[in-house]
């Protein structure tokens, strides 16, 4: 699933998680996780825009994502 990811770039939490995305979990789940560091931090691109670069859920994934 990797493969259907941009090369860089950001991606939207819908992108990411279930079930649209690669990560098959929760968005509070992806929040804990956000939250205690097993997934990687965001960025804002704005008040209410919030991003993960690729290369983080390339690795993420790559590491597998639990």
């Amino acid at each position: 699933m990797p493969d259907a990811l941009p090369e860089n770039g950001f991606l939207r939490l819908s992108s990411i998680i279930a079930p649209d995305g690669p990560i098959p979990i929760s968005k509070s789940t992806w929040w804990a996780g956000v939250k205690d560091g097993r997934f990687p931090k965001p960025m804002k691109l704005g008040p209410r825009i919030t991003v993960w670069r690729v290369e983080d859920i390339r690795a993420l994934i790559e590491k597998g994502a639990s």
